[in-house]
């Protein structure tokens, strides 16, 4: 009789030699998931157990964000005992993630090709910079720099990233989906792959529609704030107390928007469509700024939603957390830790991984037990 898996990758082993941000989060979404990560770490832990402050009961709360639901084992991949049990834990493995530079794999004699020949269906990721032919360093700040979406994002007065992380946020997803994918073709074939992920792909990828502008209209994007340049009105105005965003999406949308402020702009050749609306942006938001001034966020939010209109304020990190979901863990001096819970939710499965963030180390024994069988111990 088969059993019945909750989660999606319940049975799934993933062998984790990624560190910092772009790789763990990755494993944190197979272990929401279901898959058992064993994250392997050097003898001081990954670096983002130091990146601090802020630090909660020892631990920086940046390792906490991005590491719940995972095992720790501490190896030394320059020591040839501890190199020949990473490779007889991948050879029981599902998938073996790491973002080391390009060629670094290879030299330890954990490349694909020789991992592969001791398990062939092993699912292999490797996220880098560049991608696996460029061997340079990258960090999110220079990925993000490269791919022109700083150009795009400010006032236009000097190029600015992006508050988080995202060139290392979204090469982690592109990863997570990129190994679901070859373990779905895995099941499929019986075969293995190699995933190569690339951080300067995946922030080209998002330029998206800027991307398409200039390459199929030869119009350059340019940085315009929290204007959208596409479509009007679809931005933030100043309320009385602060910032409404009002999104504008359609026609029917902006006549709402007319309705709730008792004029008939809408009826405007200038504004009769959204592209006029975009060609005579600066003439509508004449009339339309002083008139969002004369009430609170709160109002506005109020006034516009009864009208089914997109709009809300612009949130703090603070105020936007008492609307997140968060996961509650046990941390090692007694106190909860919080995460947020992952954007994916799958009927009949759980939320997200119960375990706490690792201590270093902590799972040698249980590891080697459970994967080798007690081997290597």
């Amino acid at each position: 009789m088969t059993e019945t898996c909750s989660n999606p990758l319940d049975g799934i082993k993933v062998l984790d030699l990624s560190r910092v941000l772009s790789g763990p989060y990755a494993t944190m979404a197979l272990a929401d998931l279901g898959a058992d990560v064993v994250k392997v770490e050097h003898a001081k832990g990954d670096d983002t157990r130091l990146f601090g402050p802020p630090f909660s009961q020892g631990v920086a709360t940046y390792f906490v964000s991005v590491n719940r639901g995972k095992r720790s084992l501490v190896a030394d991949l320059k020591d040839p005992d501890d190199l020949a049990l990473i490779r007889s834990l991948a050879s029981v493995a599902d998938v073996v993630i790491s973002n080391f530079r390009p060629g670094v794999m290879g030299r330890l004699g954990l490349g694909y090709e020789v991992l592969k020949a001791d398990n062939p269906g092993l699912v292999f990721c490797t996220i880098s910079a560049f991608g696996p032919e460029k061997p340079a360093p990258g960090y999110d700040l220079i990925i993000q720099g490269l791919s022109g979406i700083p150009a795009v994002t400010g006032s236009g007065e000097e190029p600015f990233k992006c508050g988080t992380s995202i060139a290392d946020l979204v090469s982690g997803m592109n990863a997570t989906q990129g190994i679901l994918a070859a373990l779905l073709r895995r099941q499929r074939t019986g075969e293995g792959a190699r995933v190569d992920i690339s951080m300067l792909d995946g922030q080209l990828a998002l330029l998206s529609y800027h991307a398409s502008a200039w390459l199929n209209a030869g119009k350059p994007a340019t940085a315009m704030g929290n204007r959208h340049p596409s479509i009007h009105p679809y931005q933030a105005y100043r309320a009385r107390d602060g910032w409404v965003n009002v999104g504008c999406g359609n026609n029917n949308l902006f006549a709402a928007l007319c309705r709730e402020l008792e004029v008939e702009w809408d009826q405007e050749p200038r504004f009769a469509d959204n592209a006029q609306r975009v060609a005579h942006r600066e003439d509508l938001d004449a009339l339309l700024v002083p008139r969002l001034a004369q009430d609170s966020v709160e109002a506005w939010v109020r006034r516009l939603g009864a009208r089914g209109l997109p709009c809300g304020p612009m949130s703090t990190v603070p105020q936007a957390l008492e609307r997140a979901t968060t996961i509650s863990h046990d941390g090692p001096e007694g106190q909860p830790w919080q995460t947020l819970a992952p954007g994916v939710r799958i009927s009949g499965a759980q939320q997200a991984a119960a375990g706490s963030p690792p201590q270093l180390g902590a799972h040698r024994a249980e590891v080697l037990e459970q994967w080798l069988g007690g081997a290597g111990s």
